[in-house]
């Protein structure tokens, strides 16, 4: 049997998601009673944000990089982050170690690829949102991002952190997430939404709104992680 070594903690309520939906998947997929193998690696957030608000890239690899190690003596065959922001630097991460890492971001990818969209929009924390990751690779498929605008950008990563990182899932907030996905429509013509923070299926459980599919990508990171654990 194989074992997924996870990075969690960033933040802990999509980790237990990650840890529910990988069991759940493999034991549809086994049909036989048995569970995966699995070790976490729960991580400190709050440095991630304090480098990453300074701009510390570096630190935030080497502290990614030293932690996907200990899994990787722990015996992990693979590991993941259990989180959109910190592939800001996975690029980097992935070429300093040796333990093969599915990226949430190339899974994505690959399902808008399947889903024939053309201009997703993307949700996120403000690293995210104003990253190059998501764009560089989604180019690689024809598949142009766009994003909020600026003062739409300031809202959700301001929600994402105040709240949803804290387990706080307001109506309100909803309501608001949702007239920013219509409003990009009319204005965008966005033909789908990356929920690009694994905190945002947690307030929008929605598969799509208005015609517009909604790309949990905590979900299908973890089909990605199912099909390598089997």
């Amino acid at each position: 049997m194989k074992t997924v070594g996870i990075i969690g903690g960033i933040g802990p309520e999509s980790t237990v998601e990650y840890y529910r939906f990988i069991i759940e998947g493999y034991r549809a997929a086994k049909s036989d009673g048995s569970y995966p193998s699995i070790i976490i690696n729960s991580i400190d957030l709050s440095k991630l944000v304090r480098w990453m608000n300074a701009g510390e890239l570096d630190d935030v690899t080497d502290y990614l990089v030293a932690e996907i190690e200990k899994l990787q003596r722990a015996g992990v065959d693979f590991a993941l982050l259990a989180s959109n922001t910190p592939h800001i630097v996975f690029n980097q991460v992935r070429a300093r170690v040796t333990l093969p890492l599915i990226s949430i971001v190339e899974a994505t990818r690959d399902r808008a690829r399947d889903l024939k969209l053309q201009r997703p929009a993307l949700f996120g924390t403000r690293f995210t949102m104003q990253g190059k990751f998501y764009p560089e690779v989604f180019a690689a498929a024809g598949i142009n991002i766009v994003v909020p605008n600026e003062a739409e950008r300031a809202f959700i990563h301001e929600k994402y952190m105040g709240e949803l990182l804290n387990n706080i899932f307001l109506p309100e907030t909803r309501e608001r997430l949702i007239a920013v996905v219509n409003q990009m429509k009319q204005r965008e013509g966005i033909d789908g939404l990356i929920l690009g923070g694994t905190e945002l299926p947690l307030i929008l459980r929605d598969t799509e709104i208005e015609g517009v599919p909604f790309l949990d990508t905590t979900r299908i990171h973890v089909e990605r992680i199912v099909e390598a654990l089997l």
